[in-house]
């Protein structure tokens, strides 16, 4: 089934490569080409990575198990401009041209100016970096040219507005942050919609917290007797008029074989599913939980190694009352990593916080719990 908004996709389930199956510190590349495998079987060709991602291996993965084991026409690639990785014009070039050598590919088809919000917008501004990016699309080496976007509805209206040849947009977009004033999923959306682009999905689980939820939200959709918390979160994200891509960000081959029944296609939610998702909403957002998704852009810069997510991880979990041993847990994810009263505040994990949240000060609160 093609897609309605671009020809060349086929469905409207794409493969969200962030957080791919791992063997130790490097991607488990038997794992990862069976996943492709089963992806491309079952009839969908979007894949969506970044230079940032893993460190840069899943672009080299990419090359490995999908690149150099199927022909260019039959899977679209999407790839991103990263602020991180270039400082001026003259830097996005050759930067353009490693990712290409890195992927095996001569061309992506939607190239993104990654994470757009009001803080970093300047800087690809200064940098020309969307110019550079129509002009690799009018030399070839681009198909589409679109960004990915963490910020309120009025900075994409300006953004959409400064450059109206943008073709896609990607949010965050899942059923806790759709009316959440921070993230403002549903404002964001309303907007791509109103300048007439389509929409990208990314973290309909939330990084996989839609799977992990507090006993109370959790019976809201035991009652129903029917699918997976992801199952529901998935096919919320896609139930939106406007919804070009849902991507998800799969690390295991069961993930991938549970999603792609989900998703092949999404069937609409019931009523008594949307009341289900209504219902866990409001309960989720009374344990006031830490909206972390686990991309771990702070870990990269993290100058004590501290592995924030995971701390994340286990406050939530004390938040949320759940059974596990929340000591031994901390002491697991800290074990030869800097703990939480090891940070130094410097700040540069809250630069590179998509959910710009204030991890310092969230450090400080979880090191007088565990510490």
């Amino acid at each position: 089934m093609k897609n309605p908004f671009f020809e060349e996709i086929r469905g409207r389930f794409g493969f969200g490569c962030m957080r791919l199956p791992m063997s130790g510190e490097n991607v488990d590349l038997d794992q990862f080409q069976k996943m492709v495998d089963a992806f491309m079987e079952a009839g969908l060709n979007y894949f969506d990575t970044a230079h940032v991602y893993i460190e840069g291996q899943s672009e080299t993965a990419l090359r490995e198990c999908l690149a150099k084991r199927y022909l260019r026409d039959t899977f679209i690639l999407t790839n991103k401009l990263s602020g991180g990785c270039f400082e001026t014009e003259a830097d996005i070039r050759p930067l353009f041209q490693s990712q290409l050598d890195a992927c095996g590919v001569e061309y992506f088809d939607f190239y993104l100016m990654h994470a757009q919000h009001a803080g970093n917008f300047p800087k690809y501004k200064a940098c020309r970096a969307y110019e550079t990016a129509f002009a690799l699309k009018a030399e070839g080496k681009i198909r589409h040219v679109g960004i990915s976007f963490h910020d309120k509805a009025e900075v994409l209206d300006q953004i959409l507005t400064e450059y109206p040849e943008i073709e896609a947009v990607q949010i965050q977009f899942n059923y806790l942050d759709y009316e959440d004033p921070m993230v403002q999923s549903r404002k964001v959306y309303e907007t791509a919609v109103r300048h007439g682009k389509p929409v990208i999905v990314m973290e309909p689980v939330k990084g996989g917290k839609l799977t992990q939820l507090p006993k109370e939200a959790q019976q809201c959709f035991d009652a129903l007797g029917g699918g997976s918390n992801a199952s529901y979160a998935l096919r919320f994200a896609s139930g939106f008029e406007n919804m070009m891509m849902v991507l998800s960000g799969m690390s295991t081959l069961e993930q991938m074989e549970e999603n792609l029944k989900v998703m092949t296609p999404p069937a609409p939610l019931t009523d008594a599913e949307n009341k289900a998702i209504n219902q866990a909403r409001e309960i989720i957002r009374r344990y006031n939980l830490i909206a972390c998704t686990a991309c771990r852009y702070c870990v990269d810069g993290c100058p004590q190694r501290i592995p924030i997510p995971d701390l994340f991880s286990c406050q939530n979990a004390v938040t949320s009352r759940t059974d596990e041993d929340h000591e031994a847990l901390y002491a697991a994810y800290t074990e030869g990593k800097g703990k939480a009263s090891d940070c130094i505040k410097c700040g540069a994990c809250e630069e590179s916080c998509p959910q710009h949240l204030p991890i310092r000060n969230l450090l400080q609160q979880i090191s007088f719990i565990f510490e």
